[in-house]
């Protein structure tokens, strides 16, 4: 009995432990079986993208800091489920980060996003 490829069903020649008849065979079944889970990193990397674009619109030009209401943000689709990390000062504020820009939450409903300096 032939073996035959996983993806496109055609027999098989040389190697007795080959799955797949050419390299675009074993692209499309390694793609498929991982479609799902790239999807899902794929909707949280676009969700982060969009985070970290919107904090860094709010900041202008040559400044690290600008006090902005949440609602705002809410407003222009900022999602405050989705973040890189986070940073504890020594005083015990809590600045939530998407990247290098961040917010940390102060009175009421307000933030005051930053840009962080690369460390590099």
């Amino acid at each position: 009995m032939k073996k035959r490829c996983l993806t496109c069903d055609k027999p098989l020649k040389g190697r007795i432990d080959k799955k797949f008849c050419d390299d675009y065979c074993r692209n499309t079944y390694n793609n498929q079986q991982n479609s799902v889970q790239n999807n899902y990193v794929r909707h949280v990397n676009q969700i982060l993208r969009k985070n970290r674009r919107l904090l860094a619109q709010q900041i202008p030009e040559n400044e690290s800091v600008k006090k902005l209401h949440r609602e705002k943000l809410l407003l222009l689709g900022f999602n405050f489920k989705y973040l890189t990390h986070t940073y504890q000062t020594r005083d015990g504020k809590v600045y939530y980060f998407v990247y290098e820009y961040g917010y940390l939450p102060i009175e009421q409903d307000w933030v005051l996003i930053v840009k962080r300096k690369p460390e590099f």
